[in-house]
């Protein structure tokens, strides 16, 4: 069946190195991130090139700590006519902050990237998806931050993340203290009533390419629905240094990571792509 090239769906980067990731936050810590071998910027001008040669825009929600220390990288990314959004400064989860560490921390990133770039910073993503029922206070010191659009609930249940009764299409939403924020939430597919999670990351690389492709294509066919797609530079470097954790959590991590560039670049081919921030404006839910 041919896939449906009407639709334009949300190409997402979280630019982020491999020992960052969540899952390795007991073997690595905070402190030790400067002494690692650091390959993010190598896999970010990658799947820069994989991008332009696809003529593909997207929008990479950028960590502050990696934006401090590769300016130049974000710079290109933007003269790239991508766009530069926000995924918090320390890859925190951030129901595990107070408010005001979460504050400091998103308003410190958002500053660096506007800085860097010159330009707004409209767009967030927590670490791990990590607004969730317990941290919807988020949502308003987001709104106070200036930021347009928030782009880090998953409606599913989840050990780390997810608000399983939230919304699946991009809307509105009313934060706890009556703002207003535009929420691109992570892309499922009602399986006989059971949210299953097709937005990318881990799911891509565990489900062979047809279950994505047929998954990502019924979504686009449901009222002509955009889905979000997302992915890590990490996950297209299957030579990255391997870090020691628990056996789930090497899985997930390590997953079909030889298949995961090749992957993209048949999506690429298979379903039209653009920011995020474009595709709201579509939908006229930003100006």
């Amino acid at each position: 069946m041919p896939v449906n090239h009407e639709v334009l769906n949300a190409m997402s980067i979280d630019v982020e190195d491999y020992y960052q990731v969540s899952a390795f936050a007991k073997s690595v810590d905070y402190s030790q991130w400067s002494d690692r071998e650091q390959r993010v910027e190598r896999n970010t001008y990658e799947l820069l090139d994989i991008f332009d040669r696809y003529r593909v825009k997207s929008t990479f929600f950028i960590l502050g700590w990696v934006a401090e220390r590769y300016k130049k990288l974000v710079q290109d990314i933007a003269a790239a006519g991508h766009e530069v959004a926000c995924h918090g400064y320390s890859h925190q989860l951030i129901y595990k902050q107070t408010p005001e560490v979460f504050r400091d921390e998103t308003v410190r990133a958002k500053k660096i990237l506007e800085d860097v770039t010159q330009q707004p910073v409209d767009g967030y993503r927590a670490a791990s998806f990590s607004i969730a029922s317990q941290s919807l206070w988020a949502l308003d010191i987001l709104y106070e931050a200036g930021f347009k659009y928030d782009s880090s609930i998953f409606p599913v249940r989840h050990d780390r993340y997810g608000i399983p009764d939230s919304p699946v299409t991009p809307h509105k939403l009313t934060t706890p203290n009556g703002n207003k924020l535009v929420e691109f939430p992570m892309t499922t597919r009602n399986v006989f009533g059971w949210k299953m999670p097709v937005s990318g990351g881990g799911y891509f690389r565990l489900y062979p390419y047809w279950l994505t492709r047929n998954s990502l294509r019924a979504v686009n066919k449901a009222h002509s629905r955009a889905f979000m797609f997302y992915l890590h530079p990490w996950e297209i470097d299957p030579e990255q240094p391997k870090i020691e954790a628990g056996l789930f959590s090497r899985f997930r991590h390590y997953n079909n990571l030889k298949k995961c560039a090749n992957r993209l670049e048949r999506l690429l081919t298979d379903f039209q792509f653009s920011t995020v921030k474009n595709i709201l404006q579509q939908q006229q839910l930003l100006a």
